[in-house]
C-alpha cells in the first residue's frame, strides 16, 4: 500500500495522462470508440476519478482539445520573404499539426454531429485567443513591397485552407511539392502587388 501511495498520480499530472490517454482514444477510435472506461485503462486510473473531473463526453473533449492547444508548439519565421516565410510555416504545420488537423476533421465527426459544435468553434476552444501567423507574416511582406495592403482574411487565409483540404483528402502528410504549389500557383498570385 506504500508503494501505491508514493506513485499516485494528483494533480496536474493525472489529469495530463487523462487527456492524453482521450487524444489517443479519439485519434484510434474516433469519438463513437471513445468510452470513459477505456480512457481509464490507458490513463492507469478510475471512471470516478474521470468523471469528477469531466462528467461527460463533451466535457473530456473539450478539455482535451484544449490541452492539445496549449501543447501545440508554434513557429514564427521571419525569413525576409513571403514566399519562404509562407513555405516554413506550411511545413512547420505539416510536420507537427497534421495529425491533429486530422483528427479533428475526421474523428471527431460524431461530436460534432451530438454536440452541435463546429470545427470552427472547436478550433477557437483549442487556439484560444492566439493569433493567426499570417497576418503578421503579410504585414511584413506588405512593408517590403511583396504584398499588397488591404487584403481579406480569406486571402490570408487561403494557404491554410487549402493545405488542411489537401491534409484531410490524404488523412496523412502533404507532400512538399504541394506546399509548393499551394505557396507559389495559389497564394503568391492572390497576395502580390
Amino acid at each position: 500500500m506504500t508503494l501505491e501511495k508514493a506513485t499516485r498520480r494528483r494533480g496536474a499530472e493525472l489529469e495530463n495522462a487523462i487527456l492524453d490517454a482521450v487524444w489517443e482514444e479519439i485519434s484510434e477510435k474516433g469519438y463513437g470508440g471513445l468510452t470513459f472506461e477505456a480512457v481509464a485503462t490507458r490513463a492507469r486510473t478510475s471512471r470516478a476519478v474521470i468523471y469528477r473531473r469531466w462528467p461527460t463526453r463533451e466535457d473530456l473533449v473539450l478539455a482535451a482539445v484544449r490541452r492539445l492547444g496549449e501543447r501545440t508548439p508554434t513557429v514564427s519565421p521571419d525569413t525576409g520573404s513571403l514566399r519562404e516565410d509562407m513555405l516554413e510555416l506550411l511545413r512547420f504545420s505539416n510536420a507537427h499539426r497534421l495529425g491533429m488537423w486530422v483528427v479533428l476533421s475526421v474523428q471527431l465527426a460524431g461530436f460534432y454531429a451530438e454536440t452541435g459544435v463546429t470545427p470552427a468553434e472547436l478550433r477557437t476552444r483549442m487556439l484560444g485567443e492566439r493569433p493567426s501567423l499570417v497576418p503578421a507574416i503579410v504585414a511584413r511582406a506588405v512593408a517590403r513591397g511583396e504584398a499588397r495592403p488591404g487584403l481579406s482574411e480569406r486571402a490570408m487565409r487561403s494557404a491554410f485552407d487549402l493545405f488542411r483540404s489537401e491534409a484531410i483528402l490524404r488523412l496523412g502528410p502533404v507532400p512538399d511539392e504541394e506546399i509548393v504549389a499551394i505557396v507559389d500557383e495559389v497564394f503568391l498570385p492572390l497576395v502580390r502587388p
